[in-house]
């Protein structure tokens, strides 16, 4: 028998997703009979699958020794990147992301990406216990395509997160971007339509058809040069892939972008980078102190390649 108590960053969610969390080891479909047979208690009682935890909550837990065995996960200490903070409090961390650095790991099991980058800032602030943390572990509560750079929102505790989340699915965050493009274009745009991913492709269609769901990306043009155009971007909706696709459904595909069509262009990535995160008027919750406060990367990376185009 084991005791388990409901620490700050474990509460306010499932008996369910705390235990998937803290014992991965135990199967899912046992899991369920093990809380059905009370052979997972909470506060010594029979316990709900969906019973919310809260802080101060014992789990007391009449299982094999076998499914606590999993060992506390160090791989994110080999990471060998720095994090580049562009704004920092008790909650957040927002960083900028290089291109070429996996927002968090792939099937491979990379080491080097911002997520690891992020836990390891916090452990060696003293801010990231991983051994006495039971479910929780610093996440990104947005993400960037490997290629495009830019500015990415960490979160330091559970809460955060949750509420975090919460913002971006109200759309209480304005997410704004720098891309390259050529050709003629109008100077300002909004484009509104729909998308789905198949077989490992994103394809973009102007009309409602099954199983796509509506984009809409809406630009300006910042500055223009010998038929360059540096454009500012806002993402209202965060499909995959989705101004890199949607630009180039509208024939003008991003420069480096090959992808989608775009001219290769140096390491052949994407001119696209995250410069600016605006919060809207944030009523309630952890998150008020962000109302109306804008935070920019002072050194757009793709503002000086557009500077350096001939």
């Amino acid at each position: 028998m084991r005791e388990i108590e409901i620490k700050a960053n474990d509460a306010n969610q499932r008996l369910d997703k705390f235990i998937q969390k803290s014992l991965p080891l135990i199967p899912k479909n046992l899991m369920y009979k093990f809380i059905r047979n009370k052979k997972i208690k909470v506060n010594g009682k029979r316990a709900q699958i969906n019973q919310r935890l809260q802080t101060g909550d014992v789990l007391t837990c009449y299982i094999a020794e076998e499914f606590f065995e999993s060992k506390d996960d160090d791989s994110f200490l080999r990471c060998s990147l720095k994090l580049d903070v562009v704004y920092e409090d008790d909650n957040l961390v927002i960083m900028n992301k290089a291109s070429g650095v996996l927002s968090q790991s792939d099937i491979n099991e990379s080491v080097d990406t911002l997520v690891n980058t992020l836990k390891k800032y916090l452990y060696e602030k003293r801010e990231y216990d991983y051994h006495s943390e039971q479910s929780f572990k610093p996440a990104i509560a947005n993400r960037l395509d490997k290629n495009t750079s830019g500015l990415v929102i960490g979160c330091k505790n559970a809460q955060a997160l949750r509420e975090m989340n919460n913002i971006i699915k109200e759309h209480l965050v304005h997410k704004y971007y720098y891309g390259i493009v050529e050709g003629d274009i109008l100077r300002k745009a909004c484009f509104n339509d729909f998308h789905i991913k198949q077989d490992q492709k994103i394809i973009i269609n102007s009309k409602e058809e099954e199983g796509y769901k509506p984009i809409k990306t809406c630009y300006e043009e910042i500055l223009s040069k010998n038929n360059y155009h540096l454009l500012k971007i806002e993402l209202f909706t965060g499909k995959m892939h989705q101004i890199r696709a949607q630009l180039a459904y509208h024939q003008m595909p991003l420069l480096g972008d090959i992808k989608y069509g775009g001219r290769k262009f140096g390491k052949n990535y994407q001119l696209l980078e995250a410069v600016c995160l605006k919060f809207d008027t944030i009523d309630n919750g952890l998150f008020q102190y962000l109302s109306n406060k804008e935070i920019k990367l002072k050194n757009s990376e793709i503002e000086k390649v557009f500077n350096q185009l001939k």
